[in-house]
């Protein structure tokens, strides 16, 4: 395992990269490889550790009654899933958990997190993984709320202009590449892709940006 990799992590920051193998050993872990599209979690089972992708990518997705999917999230490596229900314990899954690719998963057992009967620098090192589930949970909420804030217009060009106004902002140029592909950015903002395409092709006849692919020109203040 890269120890080194793991101490870049947000879960495992301000823990020396010394101390990571007590922890992981006083916790439990287990380390999982998936084949692409192999399914690691589906909605209504209970998960009982939080997951880190180690390499790959996880995709978080929910799937409805006739079969309409909708990407909620893709965990790149180095970034966690399932943490809420695995601190959560018997609290089935909403969600669809799949490995987008070829990919190796560390999970991490919760039920000793909050066992501070140890020794001083073990509880310490625990303190600091609770701090670090909360700074992660804390910026997923934030994600969250943007994600409810972009989809709030009824109109596929009014959630275009929320979420590409944010990304300029956030960004400081109105010439920047955002995160997703035309399908990842569809199912973001709650729209059919091929409405979304439609729409875009209109804004740029009209002059309001240029884009290609994932990458974006915004000619006015929007």
């Amino acid at each position: 395992m890269d120890i080194d990799f793991l101490s870049q992590t947000k879960l495992f920051h301000g823990i020396a990269p010394d101390a990571i193998p007590k922890v992981l050993s006083n916790l439990g872990y287990r380390i999982k490889n998936y084949d692409r599209e192999a399914v690691i979690y589906m909605a209504g089972d209970s998960a009982d550790a939080i997951g880190l992708v180690l390499s790959g990518s996880v995709r978080i997705e929910n799937n409805d009654f006739w079969g309409n999917t909708s990407v909620l999230a893709n965990i790149a490596p180095g970034s966690v899933f399932a943490e809420t229900y695995a601190l959560l314990s018997g609290e089935p899954l909403m969600v669809d958990v799949i490995a987008q690719k070829k990919s190796t998963v560390l999970f991490l057992q919760t039920e000793h997190l909050f066992d501070f009967s140890h020794d001083t620098s073990i509880a310490n090192r625990r303190h600091t993984i609770i701090h670090n589930l909360l700074m992660i949970s804390i910026q997923k909420n934030l994600h969250l709320s943007r994600r409810i804030f972009h989809t709030s217009s009824k109109s596929i060009r009014g959630r275009l202009i929320s979420y590409l106004s944010f990304v300029a902002q956030k960004k400081n140029t109105n010439d920047f590449v955002i995160p997703f592909n035309r399908q990842h950015l569809a199912d973001y903002l709650s729209v059919d892709r091929s409405a979304l395409s439609h729409e875009l092709s209109k804004m740029q006849d009209e002059g309001l940006l240029i884009t290609e692919k994932s990458h974006f020109v915004l000619n006015f203040d929007l």
